[in-house]
């Protein structure tokens, strides 16, 4: 089975670098996917990206080095495992506010007798190869985002357990669940303190931690607080920016 990069990465100690794409267009995600992130992830759960766009994404993304994977829309075994199936090598799931929810995740993530995955990798043959059933449940990432106040309270149990792979901050719903605004401000309490017990919780259950940023600056300092996943914005985020950037540099 094709190798997962992330899982090398993360096994040689280095960050991986992620992109995230908002916008439901598969010429958008080939470009993503030739930008040199290490992974991209296609965003079902916002914006206007479903099922019927993803495919054809996660098909450009396959043309390229990044890993494809996706955040599904939410916590349901049937959407999750026709992104598996389409050929993504990784799922962020969001809100996942309990123990309970995380082993849904991962049973959905995985074949019998790790999990309950129904069979049928239609494009997981295509991307994975032939050995796709052999190895899929040990090269698939399973990410558990912890945005809401259950989910942190519950940090502990959620890390605990058995075949997750990681925690995922989303920290725009972080702040919310700690009464700040969701422009995060990650270098201020409560949200900073919240990021560093996250990462610690984690890491001292021997899980992975990644977070979703919203600028550079946001993602460079992440990596150096020891996060092992950092996104980097999104596509459309990316485009309105430089396209600003560029308009007030002409406009002088």
């Amino acid at each position: 089975m094709r190798p997962n990069k992330l899982k090398q990465l993360f096994a040689a100690k280095q960050t991986a670098i992620g992109g995230w794409c908002a916008i439901p267009d598969s010429y958008a995600a080939e470009v993503m996917g030739h930008c040199g992130y290490d992974t991209v992830v296609v965003d079902l759960q916002h914006g206007p990206i479903y099922l019927d766009a993803a495919l054809p994404m996660l098909q450009a993304l396959s043309s390229t080095d990044a890993t494809p994977m996706a955040r599904c829309s939410a916590n349901n075994f049937f959407e999750i495992n026709k992104l598996l199936d389409a050929g993504a090598y990784g799922i962020v799931c969001p809100m996942i506010d309990s123990a309970d929810d995380a082993r849904a995740l991962v049973s959905a993530c995985r074949y019998p007798p790790a999990g309950t995955r129904s069979f049928g990798p239609t494009r997981g043959f295509l991307y994975g190869g032939a050995d796709y059933f052999a190895h899929a449940n040990d090269t698939i990432l399973a990410w558990a985002m912890i945005e809401t106040p259950r989910g942190l309270e519950n940090l502990d149990a959620i890390c605990a357990v058995e075949g997750l792979d990681g925690v995922f901050v989303g920290p725009s719903d972080l702040s919310l669940a700690l009464g700040v605004s969701p422009a995060p401000e990650w270098r201020k309490p409560p949200l900073s303190d919240a990021l560093a017990r996250i990462l610690a919780a984690a890491h001292g259950a021997g899980k992975l931690a990644g977070i979703f940023c919203v600028s550079v600056e946001f993602a460079v300092e992440m990596k150096a607080a020891g996060f092992d996943f950092v996104v980097h914005a999104n596509d459309a985020s990316i485009l309105r920016e430089a396209a600003q950037r560029g308009v007030k540099a002409i406009r002088g």
